[in-house]
């Protein structure tokens, strides 16, 4: 299979010949083999594990979406982390995406209470 990682702003990574993927789901672990049929997947963010000729290549990868059509596997994520031993990724997964999340969950919160005084304060004026 032909793999791609995409960032937003970049490609992170363009593999040839990967002869296995192992991603994290919201309902858990799955596999794809080359003969698998096509497929879109939400990934959370976890540990991707790559086998190629070479041996094994893990990615820390944040949420995202795998789309698998025919050869090509293609992978798009907010952030990805490479090049590290394998408990490094498993703890930058754990500080870097884990806290991002939090940080978001924190801002749409104070954005839904800015919007819903927003529109509480319009319909005052609108009425009045």
């Amino acid at each position: 299979m032909r793999l791609e990682i995409l960032l937003p702003h970049q490609i992170h990574s363009r593999m040839e010949e990967v002869m296995s993927i192992v991603a994290e789901t919201p309902d858990g672990s799955f596999g794809i083999l080359p003969r698998r049929l096509d497929c879109v997947m939400a990934l959370t963010a976890g540990i991707l594990t790559l086998a190629t000729r070479e041996g094994k290549v893990h990615v820390a990868v944040d949420q995202g979406i795998l789309v698998k059509a025919g050869d090509d596997v293609r992978i798009a994520v907010r952030n990805a982390i490479g090049g590290m031993a394998l408990g490094e990724l498993r703890e930058a997964v754990e500080r870097e995406f884990v806290d991002i999340d939090e940080d978001e969950k924190q801002m749409r919160s104070v954005l839904a209470r800015l919007e819903s005084g927003f529109l509480r304060r319009f319909a005052e004026y609108h009425r009045g």
